[in-house]
């Protein structure tokens, strides 16, 4: 089995939704869907995580101030809200061949239905291009072992680089 999917992983603050980005704007052709998220910053305080689609709408994933019992590290996640904004997508019918999720990590996969859509999706004819946490279990885990996931580290040193590399490998692997 080739290998259709492309992971993106690293470090925190080494560039992976960076390059996803990048990786979106170069792909803009193909009308491509998904989401990313962002930081919400006050006063140079992280306090949060907003969710962007690529079509332009947006949700909040997690804040300092959520209450509740989906909890990572200091983050209240907004699991329904999360489930909202992620069904309104409708990725899974969406036309385009390409599929960006930034991020598979511990916040998104408190979401049943986040796991069943990453499942649905790594399963269909689409290629899925996704960032995902360097260590976890569950899904992270399942996505990092399938044969058919390309899987990349991004790093300081080779960040730069890896934005041509990538796209070389996407548009094989597209044209295929």
């Amino acid at each position: 089995m080739g290998k259709r999917h492309l992971l993106i992983t690293g470090l925190p603050g080494t560039g992976k939704t960076t390059l996803l980005m990048e990786l979106v704007r170069r792909f803009a052709h193909l009308v491509p869907a998904g989401f990313y998220t962002e930081e919400v910053r006050e006063r140079g305080v992280r306090q949060g995580f907003r969710l962007q689609s690529l079509d332009g709408r947006e949700g909040k994933l997690a804040d300092v101030a959520f209450g509740g019992p989906h909890r990572v590290g200091r983050y209240g996640v907004d699991v329904e809200g999360f489930e909202a904004f992620l069904a309104s997508l409708e990725l899974p019918s969406h036309p385009s061949p390409l599929v960006f999720i930034d991020e598979i990590g511990k916040m998104e996969c408190l979401s049943p239905c986040f796991v069943r859509l990453v499942e649905t999706l790594l399963d269909s004819g689409k290629t899925v291009v996704a960032t995902v946490a360097r260590q976890g279990e569950g899904l992270i885990r399942k996505v990092k072992g399938r044969p058919d996931s390309h899987l990349v580290e991004v790093t300081a040193m080779n960040r730069r680089a890896l934005a041509d590399e990538l796209v070389q490998w996407l548009e094989q692997r597209l044209a295929a």
